[in-house]
């Protein structure tokens, strides 16, 4: 029975790159898919191409690229990646480089365009298309017309055809923007195994392989809440491999690195960001786990059964970045005794110089951290606990219109050392004001998408 092994190399932009180096090295995969985009990503990336047009994506991926790239050839391990953010092509001709560097011969890169959806906005409008925020309102904002002139970016979430057809085409590296995380891994199991378009069960269990890898670490032990202090080893912690073929489906995880595959540590990840587990959306495939099963086989072998799908939905997800304003956010920490009157009284003390200032903030929030800047409400608020505190950091941030008014702020946090009540400690120096990047999540129909795949030889 043919059977295909795909490591999870990447959680997030930022990501280790350790446990996708070691997996590539000593783990028997056949592929690895890297996750670098959330929800905000692409807004940021796409205003990094604004200022330096040979900017736009992640490019903490070529780093690893260089590192295992001929690693991967040699063993024919392929590697897809949505790294390509906001400047696929830029990417694409960095990897171009670095396969020359490395002396990859007969190296194919294949990519895909046309999630990029910002220039076609006014189409889509005229067309029909309301773009409603399937959130609802935001910001008291209910019509799509009062943030069209403030987008910054537009991406299309896509499913597995086009990387499909990179991979039938002997792509090595396959190069996306805005695809689903766990399209990246349905790919080559449909590649692989030849799935059909609408073997609905068959594509759930694909999405769900991808489910469990696409956030590194957290699958495999890493941020787990049911028992992380029974994880091995997480200074060298392995990330997760999907074992599957036509009837099994295992996550396991490389040999020799530390890290915990259970039913336990599974679990937390299979229900993660899973609103309805009888109707998990994606482009792909809907996907019922309201009768799945995670079963301990080995050591740090799980196996998955009973995913069951149903068919995909008629549209697809738009996520609009648009610019509302300005935050800033600045700190100061005070020590024992009476810290947290001392961190209240100092705010207070903000407060009045920002009115005087005449500062127009559309919010204000003052946290406590080290008291209640997490727990809220529900945090420990009694007389002696707060009285025993050894130190608390007041922080303070607002959200403005323009840049200006966020700058009003600033320097009054650093006088408050000597102009404020005792024992204040400035740190980190002056905050930066940063632009604030609102999300207005939409739907549009599939055929208003043209998704197109490339190949590139290098010889």
């Amino acid at each position: 029975m043919k059977q295909v092994n795909i490591g999870g190399g990447q959680g997030f932009w930022g990501d280790s790159p350790d446990a996708a180096i070691h997996m590539v090295r000593h783990g028997n995969i056949n592929y690895m898919a890297c996750d670098y985009l959330a929800e905000l990503t692409l807004s940021i990336m796409a205003r990094q191409k604004l200022k330096n047009p040979l900017a736009g994506y992640a490019r903490d991926f070529l780093g690893m690229l260089r590192e295992i790239g001929k690693d991967a050839k040699e063993k024919n391990i392929r590697i897809l990646t949505n790294a390509g953010g906001m400047n696929i092509e830029g990417c694409v001709e960095e990897i171009k480089k670095i396969a020359a560097e490395k002396e990859l011969h007969d190296y194919k890169i294949g990519y895909v365009t046309g999630d990029d959806m910002t220039g076609k906005i006014d189409e889509l409008l005229a067309k029909g298309v309301k773009f409603e925020n399937i959130d609802g309102e935001v910001d008291g904002i209910h019509d799509f017309r009062d943030i069209k002139d403030r987008i910054v970016n537009a991406n299309v979430y896509f499913g597995h055809e086009p990387i499909v057809e990179c991979l039938q085409q002997g792509a090595d590296v396959v190069i996306t923007g805005r695809s689903t995380d766990s399209a990246l891994f349905l790919a080559p199991i449909m590649h692989e195994l030849g799935f059909a378009e609408d073997d609905w069960d068959n594509l759930a269990r694909g999405i769900m392989a991808g489910h469990l890898l696409e956030c590194g670490g957290q699958g495999a032990g890493g941020n787990f809440d049911y028992g992380w202090r029974d994880v091995p080893r997480m200074d060298e912690l392995g990330f997760p491999i999907a074992e599957m073929s036509k009837d099994d489906f295992v996550i396991t995880k490389a040999p020799d690195c530390g890290g915990l595959i259970s039913e336990q540590s599974v679990k937390e990840q299979f229900l993660y960001e899973v609103h309805d587990p009888a109707n998990y959306i994606t482009p792909d495939v809907t996907v019922d786990i309201s009768k799945a099963t995670l079963t301990q086989v080995g050591d740090n072998r799980v196996r998955v059964g009973n995913v069951r799908g149903k068919k995909r939905p008629e549209m697809l997800k738009l996520s609009v970045g648009y610019s509302a304003g300005y935050k800033v956010a600045c700190m100061l920490s005070f020590a024992w005794p009476d810290a947290y009157e001392k961190a209240k009284y100092t705010a207070e003390i903000l407060k009045k110089k920002m009115e005087r200032k005449g500062l127009k903030a559309t919010e204000m929030r003052v946290d406590y951290i080290g008291l209640n800047s997490l727990h809220l409400n529900v945090a420990n608020m009694s007389e002696e606990h707060i009285k025993d505190l050894n130190e608390v950091v007041m922080r303070i941030a607002i959200r403005t219109d323009t840049k200006e008014e966020a700058m009003k702020l600033v320097p009054e946090i650093s006088p408050l050392q000597l102009n404020g009540p005792p024992g204040a400690s400035f740190f980190g120096g002056r905050a930066k004001v940063q632009e604030v990047i609102g999300l207005w999540p939409s739907l549009i129909p599939r055929d208003c998408v043209n998704l197109q795949a490339h190949i590139v030889k290098i010889d």
